[in-house]
């Protein structure tokens, strides 16, 4: 572990840091504003448990002191970039998305797919999400920009043989290697191009609709025939490109999906009104951050080697936005604006962007968690980690959901093969616990559950139902103190059942006998199989618990109005599912569920009720 520098021999300035290992790699680089304050915060008792890991895979701590906090900023990039220390976040995909780029420092500028570090001398779009993507779009507009997209091998070759390959023959290129085109014209070619991809697409329409209403008015009615096709060539292309503003105007637009562990980023790329760029890529969050932190990050690794645009658009604002907005600046060498859309079609645009962002985020775990070898590397995994006799086959999850004592419910959730079994799911409403209490309301449920279990296994076989027999691995949301009552019911019931107690923080998990937590290393795939099954836990005790309070709500509207007993009450929740649905419905629709005069008084309880109410039952 790296020792801690005396705090005199620190300056405090602004600056970039770095960890290295015994070996000399680089673990970590950072900047800040103050090092001395800084690099001391790793030498805290209480440190996250990625922080603690790096600091102790550390040997040495060493920092280089800049003027301002821009250049500590642009300096940490510069670091990232030569070391790609491995506790930095960075983009899983290491911006390997593809581009369409255009060779202009080559004589005959040639069309292509590049992914990676961008080069000297090219002219790049997008970025695109898929290659295929590009080359859908390219087809449609070689019939209107004749460019070649062969290699330079290739051009070489048919400019010695003097004949030209099959895209000069179907139109799709102009035929620079055998001298068809003039210089100047292919140049027009290029331009055309390069305008289109950058958004300019209504001029290019409105020029060649003019050109083939000039052919046609001269009588030139085969070249009108192909300035028409090249007109629906682009128009095609246009239709892929979605409209995100009427005005004309260039943004980037950055999304955020996370959980302890991961982070899910789209960026939608806006030119001259249209979307001509998408980027979906899953982060791993090796470092602990904020989400505020984490935008940071995602900034300086989309726009470190990247030119940005104008405006840049934020679901919230990275730490520090006017250091990042200069950085930004000096990245484009012109003004940019940074800032989160409160309104109009950029606000709609971010909220789309954000379900984008979900949805991605949702898929990724679904394939992580449907892939059948995923699944069983995980199993061995958490029983090394947690030295288990077995791979934990089945396992039940059980959590706690109340409010200050009220509607007070327990959740079981299970997982066979390391997937979801949803039909076995149960839940708990405590009724023997007075006040909040969630480690009586934990023993409450276990004891329940586990009872049953064994009256289950005292019944003939054939008679058994899904719960007679235990679990590979039961799993508490909490600390040392639900753990222990875990342990307790366990005991108490003569069982022998792994226990375990799941941390707030996701890399610990409490274990039976010991006092400290045992830390998962990341990239084990028993985290990601643990972080499942709580977040399935909270969802299902969540659920169960707003549908509690949601009924409370009902009964306590529709206890006080005369005439309506409980079969009426039943009709009415039937009907229209909340108190806000019956606030909102007219006494002519209420009467039709009960009396006229019942209808009445029951529109005057609602609204006399508040409408806060109805806002919180639904």
């Amino acid at each position: 572990m790296v020792a801690k520098p005396a705090p005199a021999e620190i300056p405090e300035s602004p600056g970039a840091y770095m960890f290295r290992d015994h070996h000399g790699a680089v673990l970590y680089a950072g900047k800040a504003k103050s090092l001395r304050s800084r690099v001391n915060s790793y030498f805290a008792r209480e440190l996250a448990p990625r922080t603690r890991a790096m600091v102790d895979a550390a040997d040495t701590v060493e920092w280089i002191v800049t003027d301002t906090e821009v250049e500590a900023l642009l300096l940490e990039y510069g670091l990232i970039q030569k070391h790609k220390p491995r506790f930095n976040i960075r983009l899983r995909d290491d911006k390997s998305y593809p581009y369409l780029a255009i060779t202009r420092s080559e004589e005959w500028p040639r069309a292509t797919v590049m992914r990676g570090k961008r080069r000297r001398g090219n002219q790049y779009f997008g970025p695109y999400g898929h290659a295929y993507a590009i080359r859908q779009t390219l087809d449609l507009l070689l019939r209107t920009f004749p460019v070649r997209t062969c290699t330079n091998a290739k051009f070489g070759r048919h400019a010695r043989a003097g004949r030209p390959c099959l895209l000069f023959h179907i139109e799709r290129c102009s035929g620079p290697c055998v001298g068809e085109v003039t210089p100047e014209a292919y140049q027009v070619h290029v331009d055309g191009l390069a305008d289109f991809l950058n958004g300019r697409s209504e001029e290019i329409v409105d020029s060649l609709r003019k050109e083939m209403q000039e052919a046609s008015a001269a009588l030139e009615y085969e070249r009108a025939a192909r300035v028409r096709d090249r007109l629906g060539a682009v128009e095609r292309a246009m239709a892929k490109q979605e409209i995100a503003s009427t005005a004309k105007e260039d943004f980037d637009l950055l999304a955020i999906e996370e959980d302890d562990l991961e982070a899910s980023l789209v960026v939608l790329s806006v030119r001259n009104g249209r979307v001509t760029g998408r980027i979906a890529s899953i982060v791993d969050k090796v470092e602990e951050v904020t989400t505020p932190e984490l935008i940071g990050r995602m900034l300086r690794e989309l726009y470190g080697d990247d030119r940005p645009p104008g405006e840049v658009l934020v679901q919230g604002l990275p730490d520090e936005p006017k250091v990042w907005e200069e950085w930004l600046e000096r990245r484009r060498e012109a003004s940019v604006s940074l800032r989160v859309p409160q309104r109009g079609v950029k606000r709609r645009l971010l909220e789309t962007a954000q379900a984008n962002a979900r949805e991605e985020f949702g898929r990724h775990r679904l394939r992580r968690a449907g892939d059948h070898n995923a699944r069983a590397r995980a199993l061995r995994s958490l029983q090394e980690v947690l030295d288990l006799p077995e791979p934990p086959l089945r396992i039940e999850a059980y959590d706690i959901s109340t409010i200050q004592g009220t509607d007070t419910v327990g959740s079981m959730v299970v997982m066979e093969d390391g997937l979801p079994k949803r039909g076995q799911y149960r839940r708990f409403r405590i009724t023997g616990v007075v006040g909040q209490d969630d480690f009586a309301s934990m023993e409450e449920v276990l004891t329940r559950r586990l009872s049953a279990y064994l009256r289950e296994r005292a019944r003939p076989i054939e008679e058994r139902d899904k719960f007679a027999y235990p679990p590979s691995l039961l799993l508490v949301d909490g600390g040392a103190g639900q753990l222990s009552r875990a342990v307790k019911v366990v005991d108490s019931l003569g069982l022998e059942i792994p226990v375990a107690g799941l941390a707030k923080r996701m890399e610990e998990v409490y274990l039976p006998g010991r006092a400290e937590p045992v830390r998962i290393p990341r990239g084990e795939e028993a985290l990601f199989l643990l972080q499942q099954v709580r977040d399935e836990a909270h969802r299902f005790a969540l659920s169960y618990h707003r549908s509690l309070r949601g009924r409370r709500m009902v009964d306590s509207i529709l206890d006080g109005v005369p005439g309506i007993g409980p079969e009426r009450k039943k009709a009415l929740v039937r009907k229209f599912g909340s108190v806000k649905r019956m606030r909102e419905a007219s006494v002519e629709e209420l009467a039709s569920v009960v009396p006229a005069a019942v209808a009445g008084q029951l529109h005057q309880r609602l609204h006399a009720a508040g409408s806060a109410v109805g806002a919180v039952s639904d």
